[in-house]
């Protein structure tokens, strides 16, 4: 790749309409992820929205690197307003990349890639096809809670605990 040089990119652009969750509510808030936003102001805004009872779902969608941010972003609004109703979509868009010879003969080249893509609503009604691929609800018990359980099973599942590392004293050790 020395003889080459980077050229344009060509991206498959992220559209509103294209989201591939069945039976979006017209008046979602369409939260789009990027690498460098920033979670605070992320998620003020769409706090924001949701308080003023403008929209009822969030739509957190992120391609490539900004996956992470936009999972944490959905999950701490999921959190914050305990919201039930979640659908996760994974998808993948396409990019071409073209790269420019750098030396007389050689042929351009077109590099093409697909990147992911996620897709995560959060509605605070329910969503009418329950049985779509992605779908999670939290049947009214929030995942911080424990569920009852009986003693039996709890003294089975103990926490880990871990062993101090063995540290030799100087008397036991040999010069």
């Amino acid at each position: 790749m020395e003889n080459y040089y980077k050229g344009k990119n060509v991206e498959e652009e992220l559209d509103r309409h294209k989201i591939p969750i069945k039976d979006l509510p017209t008046n979602f808030l369409w939260m789009q992820v990027k690498g460098g936003s920033k979670m605070s102001n992320l998620l003020s805004h769409a706090s924001g929205i949701i308080e003023d009872k403008a929209s009822t779902a969030v739509v957190w969608s992120a391609v490539g690197v900004a996956i992470p941010k936009a999972i944490s972003c959905a999950e701490i609004l999921k959190r914050q307003f305990s919201i039930e109703h979640q659908v996760t979509k994974l998808t993948s868009k396409n990019v071409e990349e073209y790269w420019e010879p750098k030396i007389d003969g050689l042929e351009k080249l077109i590099v093409k890639r697909q990147i992911p893509v996620i897709h995560i609503c959060l509605s605070i009604n329910e969503i009418p096809d329950t049985s779509q691929l992605g779908y999670q609800t939290l049947k009214g018990k929030k995942f911080w809670q424990k569920s009852p359980t009986s003693n039996t099973s709890r003294n089975q599942h103990q926490p880990y605990k871990s062993k101090k590392p063995y540290k030799h004293r100087k008397d036991q050790i040999k010069s």
